[in-house]
C-alpha cells in the first residue's frame, strides 16, 4: 500500500451563510489540494452549520444543502472528502456524512447516536440511524447508498464515527474495525468547554489504537451561532500516535491539518495484535480511485499545544467575541466600567480580543475581518483599534467611592478604551422624589434597601444603552455565574446588555483570572498590571451609603463556598441536607449553624431568581457547570422552593 496524505479542516461557519460557508468549504478543500492531501474529513454539518435549530425542519433549506453538496462534488476531482448535511428521506431528517470522490457523491452515512444532553438537542430536528442497516436514497433521477455504510475507495476501508458517536459506550468503531477499516473518519461539532480537548485526544488516539485505524477528527471553530463556540483541535492519528493537531481558538476561518500515513504499518499493527478477530462481510460501497505514489518521509509524535485555564478563558472569549462583533456587523461594544472585576474583566477580554486578532491576522487582515467597521481605516496599532472598539463609562452616585472611580480609570487607561465618567446621581434623586411624591411618604434605607440599592443601577441602564444605540455597538453585560446562582443581580440593570461574556464563570475563578491577567496574561500578549487597582478591593455593589461597608460576600457568603453549593445543588441535584453535609467535609473550619445558614440562603435565593436567569443576556458557553436555561441547566420558574427540606435543616436534621 502507498503512503497515503490525510488531512482534517476545522471551519468558522455561520447558519445557513450559503455563500460564506461554501466559499470556506472551498477554501478548505483547496488548501488540503494544495498540501498534496488525498482524504480529507471536513467538520458535522459544515454545509448549513451546526447551530440552525428548528430550522432544519425548514424543506427550503433542506433542498437548498443538498443543492450546494452537488456543486461541491465537482471540486473533489483526485480526492476523498468528507462534507456534513442534513439530509430528509421518507419523512425523517438524519445527521449525514456525504462521501465525495473523485468529484462525485458515492454515499451518505447517517449518525446513530444523537446528542441530547446539556446544549445539545439533535433528537428534535434528527431521528437517529439504526446499527448495521443500509438503503437507498432517491433524488430525481439519482441513487446514492446511504445508512450504516463502509466504503472500499482505491483498495482503502473507510467506515465513520460522527460527533457523539465516538462518545458513546458502544461506539460505531468498534463494529467498524472487525471489518478491517483503515480509516475512520469523525466529522463533529464538540463545542469548547474546559478540558474537553483532553478528552477528545482520549478518544481519538484510543480510537486509532484500539481499533488499529488512521483516525481523523475535524471540528467547527469559533462562536458559530452566538453562544456556543468551538475551539477547532481537528485531529489525525493513527495507531495510538497524534500526528497532526489544528491550531486552537485561530481567529482564521480555515485550518488544516495533515500527515502522511504509512497505511501498511497500521495495518500490520492490527495483523500482530492477537485479540483482534475480524468479522469480514462483503457489504462496502466499492469505488474505483488511484491514490498518488508519495515517497516516505520521517516524522516524529506530535506534542500538542496545551493551554492553562486562565489562556483558555481568555482565547476563547477573545474568539467568541470578534466572531460575535463581525456575525451581528455591530461597531464595537460598550462596558459600564464600575471598577468593580466583573466589568473590569468584560473591557479586558474586548482588548484581549483585539490583540489575539492582531497578534494572528496582523492589521490588515483585522481590518479585512472587520471590514464593516470604517473606522478602523486609520487605526495603526492595538490601542488605536481598541480605542475604535470599546467604549466605556463610569456612572457615579453619592455612593461611589474614589477607590472605584481610580481604578475604572486606570483600567479604561491601559487597555486604551474611549472612557466616559458619568454622573447619575441626580438622576437616582429624581425618581426617589418622584415615587415617594406617588407613595406618599419617604423611601428610606430602613424599610426600602433593596428599592434604594436597584434604583442606581437601573438609572444607569438608560445612558449606557444611549451611548451603545448612538455607536451602533453592543452593550456587554457583566454579570458571573455565582450573582446568577442567587440572583446577586438587579434586572435591567447590570444584567442589561446584549451579550454576557462572563455569565458562563463563577466569582471565584473570575477573581484568579484577572491576578493571573495583573502578573502574567496571555503568552505573546502580556500581563495587564493595570487590574492591580481591582485585585486589591473586596468586590462590592456599592450601592448602599459608603458608611456601610457594603461588600458582595458580605451581602451572599464568602464565593469560594457559594460556588461550591452550587455546584453540588445545581450540578449534582443534591438535596440541601446532603449540601450542607458536603459543606460540612469541604470546609470543615466554617461553624456548622453558620454554614447551615448559607446552605439555606443558597436554596433559597436559587429557586426565587429562576426568572432572572431566564432573562440574562446571551452567554458564552465554556464550563458545563452552565447555568443558562436556554442551553444548560433548566429549572422551574415557580416551584415549592425545598420549603420542607429547609425547614428540616433548619431544625438540625438530616446532615
Amino acid at each position: 500500500m502507498k503512503h497515503i496524505r490525510f488531512g482534517v479542516g476545522v471551519l468558522n461557519q455561520t447558519p445557513f451563510d450559503w455563500e460564506g460557508n461554501d466559499q470556506r468549504i472551498r477554501e478548505a478543500i483547496q488548501q488540503a489540494r494544495d498540501a498534496g492531501v488525498s482524504v480529507l474529513c471536513l467538520p458535522e454539518l459544515c454545509i448549513t452549520g451546526y447551530g440552525c435549530e428548528d430550522m432544519f425542519h425548514a424543506p427550503a433549506l433542506l433542498d437548498e444543502a443538498w443543492e450546494r453538496l452537488e456543486s461541491l462534488a465537482p471540486k473533489t476531482d483526485g480526492m476523498v472528502v468528507s462534507v456534513g448535511l442534513p439530509v430528509e428521506m421518507r419523512g425523517a431528517i438524519y445527521n449525514c456524512a456525504a462521501l465525495l470522490v473523485d468529484g462525485k457523491i458515492e454515499g451518505l452515512v447517517a449518525k446513530r447516536f444523537l446528542a441530547g444532553d446539556g446544549l445539545h438537542y439533535e433528537p428534535r430536528w434528527f431521528k437517529p440511524w439504526p446499527s448495521g442497516e443500509v438503503t437507498t436514497l432517491h433524488r430525481g433521477k439519482d441513487r446514492y447508498p446511504f445508512g450504516d455504510l463502509i466504503f472500499d475507495v482505491g483498495g482503502l476501508l473507510f467506515g465513520f464515527e460522527i460527533c457523539e458517536d465516538a462518545w458513546v459506550a458502544a461506539r460505531p468503531g468498534s463494529r467498524l474495525s472487525l471489518q478491517g477499516i483503515d480509516v475512520i473518519m469523525n466529522p463533529s461539532a464538540s463545542h469548547f468547554a474546559f478540558g474537553k480537548q483532553d478528552i477528545r485526544r482520549r478518544l481519538v488516539l484510543e480510537g486509532s489504537r484500539a481499533f488499529g485505524v488512521t483516525y481523523l477528527y475535524a471540528n467547527l471553530l469559533g462562536n458559530e451561532s452566538g453562544r456556543i463556540v468551538y475551539d477547532g483541535g481537528g485531529m489525525v492519528a493513527s495507531a495510538g500516535s497524534l500526528l497532526a493537531e489544528t491550531t486552537r481558538f485561530s481567529f482564521a476561518d480555515v485550518g488544516i491539518a495533515h500527515s502522511l500515513v504509512d497505511v501498511s504499518f497500521t495495518r500490520l499493527q492490527r495483523a500482530r495484535t492477537a485479540s483482534f478477530q475480524p468479522e469480514p462481510r462483503d457489504e462496502a460501497v466499492y469505488v474505483d480511485f488511484d491514490y498518488p505514489d508519495l515517497p516516505p518521509e520521517r516524522f516524529e509524535r506530535l506534542s500538542p499545544t496545551d493551554y492553562s485555564k486562565e489562556d483558555a478563558f481568555a482565547r476563547v472569549i477573545a474568539l467568541a467575541l470578534f466572531d460575535y462583533l463581525r456575525k451581528a456587523r455591530a461597531q464595537g461594544y460598550v462596558v459600564s466600567l464600575s471598577g468593580g472585576a466583573d466589568s473590569t474583566a468584560c473591557a479586558c477580554l474586548v482588548r484581549i480580543m483585539v490583540d489575539m486578532a492582531l497578534s494572528e491576522l496582523g492589521l490588515e487582515g483585522t481590518r479585512a475581518r472587520l471590514g464593516h467597521i470604517g473606522k478602523l481605516a486609520d487605526a495603526e496599532d492595538a490601542a488605536a483599534v481598541t480605542k475604535r472598539l470599546l467604549t466605556t463609562a463610569y456612572q457615579s452616585t453619592r455612593n461611589s467611592g474614589d477607590v472605584t472611580r481610580n481604578a475604572a480609570s486606570a483600567v479604561a487607561e491601559a487597555i486604551g478604551a474611549d472612557h466616559y465618567e458619568l454622573d447619575v446621581d441626580a438622576l437616582v434623586e429624581g425618581y426617589v422624589a418622584l415615587v415617594e411624591k406617588g407613595l406618599g411618604r419617604d423611601l428610606t434605607w430602613e424599610t426600602d434597601d433593596i428599592a434604594l440599592q436597584n434604583i442606581q443601577a437601573r438609572v444607569r441602564a438608560p445612558s449606557i444603552w444611549l451611548i451603545a444605540n448612538a455607536r451602533g455597538q453592543i452593550l456587554v453585560s457583566t454579570s458571573n455565574r455565582s450573582e446568577a446562582a442567587v440572583g446577586y443581580a438587579t434586572m435591567d440593570g447590570d444584567t442589561s446588555g446584549g451579550i454576557s461574556p462572563i455569565a458562563g464563570i463563577d466569582k471565584a475563578f473570575l477573581r484568579q483570572w484577572l491576578k493571573w491577567l495583573e502578573t502574567e496574561g496571555a503568552p505573546a500578549i502580556g500581563p495587564f498590571p493595570a487590574v492591580r487597582a481591582v485585585n486589591e478591593q473586596q468586590p462590592t455593589a456599592e450601592l448602599r451609603p459608603a458608611a456601610e461597608g457594603q461588600t458582595d460576600e458580605g451581602d451572599l457568603m464568602p464565593y469560594p463556598v457559594l460556588d461550591a453549593i452550587e455546584r453540588v445543588a445545581i450540578r449534582d441535584k443534591k438535596f440541601p441536607d446532603e449540601a450542607f453535609a458536603m459543606m460540612r467535609v469541604e470546609f470543615p473550619e466554617v461553624p456548622a449553624e453558620t454554614m447551615r445558614g448559607w446552605v439555606a440562603k443558597f436554596y433559597r435565593l436559587w429557586c426565587r431568581n429562576q426568572w432572572k436567569r431566564e432573562r440574562y443576556a446571551a452567554s458564552f458557553h465554556v464550563d458545563d457547570k452552565n447555568l443558562d436555561p436556554k442551553t444548560w441547566c433548566r429549572f422551574p420558574i415557580l416551584s415549592g422552593g425545598y420549603a420542607m427540606e429547609l425547614a428540616a435543616l433548619a431544625r438540625g436534621g438530616k446532615g
